[in-house]
């Protein structure tokens, strides 16, 4: 049965990365051969369909994905992101402070990716909490959550990025529906979820936690940083572009006016491509040159970016490989065969094998590009919107971060969390957020 197979390809995976310490990259390439072979296919066809899946994988998202990676560097270097979280915290005041952190690092995390946005936050997250005299962790879970969200839900990050590639399905679509998912996601995940988390495990939220680990911070003096209208204006433009091509396209499918020129080019501007190439030569003059900063420092910072985000790039890659290998093996229309006739929606189905495959494998994005490889031959079958099912995968995939996903041991060391704490704060916050947003998405699905 094709799905054994698959089973014993996640098992090896496994055991390929947590026993052997194997690079993920290398672990799945061996894979993927593996599996395309168990799988019956002709051995000429094996490299080709390896060749074809890493490739057309990190043609659509290498762009996206690395002039997203600059924008960030931008925003963080020139201390914008502290702009952004300082202003937000003033603005918000002691009452209302988890606001304010669930508010600059939705911004900061739309910017940032995930490891990027935690280690720039987590010191600003403790330099408030000390001065403000409250737990770390009482910031730390809405700070987690809002970069969470943002990481599984909203391009240009990986997971949504590369889903939305593979599904087919119109990027600015799963960023409007994404946000409309995320914020409601955020609050329950995030400030709301601090206090079930206090009355389950107490004892952590007096923990002083250790981010010792992060070596030497960057910090601003805040009137050297950049103003926080530019700041917010720079890290959102991708998102305003896209937001405003996904919307005026969907009102001229509602109201059925002509098209024309200045609609083209809208259009053309807001694909996803164009917005972070126009965004991105924003912030080189925002963040950099109209603050006098040398175009040399700043090419310096793009230069960074690129080289700190090479590898998660090929492992994005191995995934797309092994996305075509359950492809073109088959896999994708043993399960279609399997679920024919039944009234199970592509979203739920979506979501429960990208679940299935996060606890299994830790990380979201393998999980995700997986669960590509065994849906897309179902989506034929149906009508449903294909943004709401990468929003459904994207969901799915933030499942219980447990001891095989690098996340888990981040906000465990650096919040000074026991095993059980971990479990019952950070393991416990990423199930909320995917089955929050798995509700979200079917409740929107009703409407759209």
């Amino acid at each position: 049965m094709p799905l054994v197979i698959v089973a014993i390809g996640i098992l090896a995976l496994l055991v390929l990365i947590m026993g052997f310490k194997l690079n993920t990259f290398v672990s799945l390439i061996i894979v993927s051969f593996g599996v395309a072979i168990a799988l019956g296919m002709k051995l000429d066809e094996v490299i080709s369909t390896i060749e074809a899946g890493l490739g057309g994988t990190l043609g659509h998202i290498a762009l996206i994905f690395g002039l997203g990676a600059m924008l960030g560097k931008l925003v963080a270097d020139s201390g914008g992101a502290q702009r952004i979280a300082m202003t937000l915290v003033n603005k918000f005041g002691e009452k209302n402070i988890q606001w304010a952190v669930v508010a600059a690092s939705f911004i900061i995390g739309i910017a940032l990716f995930f490891e990027v946005g935690l280690v720039l936050l987590i010191p600003i997250v403790f330099a408030i909490s000390k001065q403000l005299k409250v737990s770390i962790l009482y910031l730390g879970i809405p700070m987690g959550a809002a970069l969470s969200v943002t990481h599984g839900f909203l391009p240009p990050h990986p997971g949504p990025t590369t889903i939305a590639g593979e599904f087919g399905a119109d990027l600015g679509q799963v960023l409007l529906y994404g946000f409309i998912i995320a914020v409601p996601t955020v609050i329950i995940a995030g400030p709301l979820f601090t206090k079930l988390a206090k009355k389950l495990v107490p004892a952590s939220f007096t923990k002083t936690g250790d981010i010792a680990s992060l070596g030497e911070q960057k910090s601003f003096k805040l009137e050297d940083t950049p103003g926080f209208g530019i700041s917010v204006f720079t890290a959102m433009l991708p998102v305003i572009l896209m937001s405003i091509a996904t919307i005026i396209t969907l009102l001229q499918k509602t109201i059925g006016f002509a098209d024309n020129t200045l609609l083209a080019i809208i259009r053309f501007v807001g694909g996803a491509s164009p917005a972070m190439v126009i965004s991105l030569l924003v912030a080189i003059y925002t963040m950099g040159l109209a603050r006098n900063i040398p175009i040399k420092s700043v090419m310096d910072s793009c230069s960074t970016a690129i080289s700190h985000i090479g590898m998660m790039l090929l492992i994005i890659g191995g995934g797309g490989a092994f996305k075509q290998v359950l492809i073109n093996g088959g896999v994708g229309d043993y399960v279609a065969e399997l679920f024919k006739g039944t009234n199970i929606s592509p979203i739920l189905l979506a979501w429960i094998i990208a679940a299935i495959l996060r606890i299994s494998l830790g990380s979201a994005t393998v999980a995700a590009l997986t669960t590509a490889g065994m849906v897309i031959p179902m989506l034929g079958q149906s009508d449903v919107n294909l943004a709401l099912v990468v929003l459904a995968t994207g969901a799915g995939s933030l499942i219980a971060s447990h001891v095989n996903d690098a996340g888990f041991w981040m906000f465990k060391e650096y919040f000074g969390l026991s095993m059980k704490e971990t479990f019952a704060t950070w393991t416990l916050l990423e199930t909320i957020i995917s089955v929050a947003g798995l509700g979200f998405v079917l409740l929107l699905s009703l409407f759209v």
